[in-house]
């Protein structure tokens, strides 16, 4: 979920008792649109504060991680250094439930008196933005600069007034009655959830689902559809839940699907998910940094493989093209044995066609059956054969052709397909290097000599099974390669996701009987590190090593088995260890 009022709420109730009275050491603006920002506590005690206003991905969070910033900084860093370098924290405070934090500054200028500055995360998505204001509301200037071209409610500019747009006209859901709660929400001709979060400052969709879920409301029926019970019943659950907002009564989680992936995060326990996996956590920071590190990840290199990922959706549409107009001609070359059968039945029974017939009837001899030959009236019946022989001829050398060419382009296609399945299996950019080297070995993009041999980091996933077996994943087809033919030995079992792209997953036996469970935790890497890893079975097709084999000329990581064992397993490796 984003980042709501509520949880808002509680990272500033946890803000506000760390960064009271703390003085400002550092300021960094490690990427464009984030600030960290390490504080001195009155006990000497160093704090991290890490923001984003990205419009992806906004969030807040404290953490003990270190980031560089650029050599040169940027001109929003430099001024906040210049103002603000030693201030000193007095109040940190939200507005209503507004996605709102605002900083209370105090610090003394080049005169030597005392002055209070703002400093103002917004986190309202794509709106999302950090503004630096005066004692006055004057704002100095912002990390991203807001001009009435961009936006015609309000202009976020050095010596603008600062001030929150009320376009919405939401209710503020801390300072609420029964009265207007019913008469607000359930006047609403729309989806119960939606007349939630559009009627209240703060409340996400999420949050809103929750509460119909609490109340045992469909979050999906009409606003205007419940009865009188049922809207009090939903106004006293939701009263409570604005009464622990109120009182920080917060229970700070993380939930996981089965894959152990984040779904959610969220300042209560949600029970809308009690099929998943709860994971809680001691404070706002830590929940929102466990949560957001993953996804961030995920954003970041989502954009650092924005060109491989264009230049393999190109390849994939041409070559999906190629391959179906392929299949398309193959599919006309069917006739050609008709037209053979039809000039050796010419040979044999032209003699009773007379000039001018526009069709033979003759009997088949290969299946006993009489069959009419259309005829070319203008020719004799030994010039119709030759004509017949002729397309056959023909279409037989296009056959020919278009039987190896449809097998080249398949393989070009499944090549691509993979190299797609790994681009979104990607969690570092050392694991893109090695795809952006299969792509230049294809001639997909042109290679640049540089004289400097492209230094290699990624290394298959390392797991463990619950068993104490050493089971290794490729990340893409090199490492496949690789993992299947030089690590593995031929007593290794071998397992695949059937019929799909993914990785190569190998278990090393040790030279022992490899027990159930051990080849439940293979294929279940097997079927999430592949391209079904979003279905909820995945077929595995399972084999000793030593009946894998990989055809002379072929693509890398395409292989060939002729038997195997096969499994049908869900892809949850949440309790599979993995050692580095």
């Amino acid at each position: 979920m984003a980042l709501d009022g509520i949880t808002v709420a509680g990272m500033v109730r946890e803000l506000s008792v760390l960064l009271t009275d703390a003085r400002i050491n550092k300021i960094a603006q490690p990427e464009n649109d984030e600030l960290l920002i390490t504080f001195k506590g009155s006990n000497r005690t160093q704090i991290r504060l890490l923001m984003s206003a990205s419009a992806s991905l906004p969030f807040i969070y404290r953490t003990e991680t270190n980031k560089q910033g650029p050599l040169t900084a940027p001109n929003f860093c430099m001024l906040l250094r210049k103002h603000i370098g030693n201030g000193k924290i007095t109040r940190v405070w939200q507005p209503g439930l507004e996605r709102i934090i605002h900083f209370e500054i105090e610090h003394y200028d080049d005169l030597g008196d005392l002055r209070k500055k703002q400093l103002i995360l917004e986190l309202m998505g794509k709106h999302s933005n950090l503004i630096f204001c005066d004692e006055k509301n004057t704002i100095i200037d912002s990390i991203k600069h807001i001009s009435a071209q961009t936006s015609s409610v309000r202009e976020v500019l050095p010596g603008r007034n600062y001030f929150i747009p009320n376009t919405q006209e939401k209710l503020d859901p801390l300072h609420t009655s029964e009265e207007e709660f019913i008469s607000h929400v359930f006047s609403r001709p729309m989806p119960l959830s939606r007349a939630l979060y559009t009627s209240y400052t703060g409340i996400s969709p999420v949050i809103a689902e929750e509460l119909c879920h609490r109340a045992s409301l469909e979050s999906d029926q009409s606003a205007g559809s419940i009865p009188k019970l049922g809207q009090i019943h939903l106004y006293r659950i939701f009263a409570h839940m604005m009464e622990d907002v109120t009182e920080g009564n917060f229970s700070p989680n993380i939930i996981y699907d089965g894959s152990r992936t984040p779904v959610e995060f969220s300042p209560f326990h949600l029970s809308m998910y009690e099929d998943c996996e709860f994971e809680d956590c001691p404070s706002f920071s830590s929940m929102l940094e466990q949560f957001f590190a993953m996804r961030n990840t995920v954003t970041r290199i989502r954009q650092k493989s924005q060109d491989l990922r264009r230049i393999v959706g190109t390849a994939l549409d041409r070559t999906r093209k190629k391959y179906d107009l392929q299949l398309r001609q193959l599919k006309d070359t069917e006739k050609r044995e008709t037209y053979r059968i039809y000039g050796e039945l010419l040979h044999t029974y032209g003699y009773s066609a007379a000039p001018g017939d526009k069709s033979l009837t003759a009997l088949n001899y290969y299946t006993n059956e009489e069959i009419a030959i259309p005829l070319d009236p203008t020719l004799t019946a030994q010039e119709n054969a030759k004509r017949y022989f002729d397309k056959y001829t023909k279409l037989k050398r296009t056959y020919e052709a278009l039987t190896e060419l449809t097998l080249e382009t398949k393989a070009d296609l499944d090549q691509l397909e993979s190299i797609q399945t790994f681009l979104d299996l990607a969690l570092s950019e050392e694991d893109l290097v090695q795809v952006k080297e299969e792509l230049m070995d294809a001639g997909y993009i042109r290679r640049r000599y540089t004289g400097k041999k492209v230094k290699i980091t990624s290394r298959p996933f390392h797991y463990r099974s619950c068993d104490g077996y050493d089971i290794y994943v490729g990340k893409n087809n090199f490492q496949n390669d690789e993992l299947t033919f030089k690590f593995a030995s031929g007593n290794d079992w071998w397992f695949h996701a059937k019929g799909a792209p993914g990785s190569h997953v190998v278990v090393k036996t040790r030279g022992e009987e490899l027990p159930d469970s051990t080849f439940e935790d293979a294929a279940r890497l097997a079927a999430y590190y592949s391209k079904n890893r979003s279905s909820s079975k995945v077929e595995i097709d399972y084999i000793e090593k030593k009946h894998v084999k990989k055809p002379n000329g072929a693509k890398p990581g395409f292989v060939v088995y002729y038997t195997n064992y096969s499994m049908t397993i869900e892809p949850d490796i949440s309790r599979i260890e993995l050692v580095d």
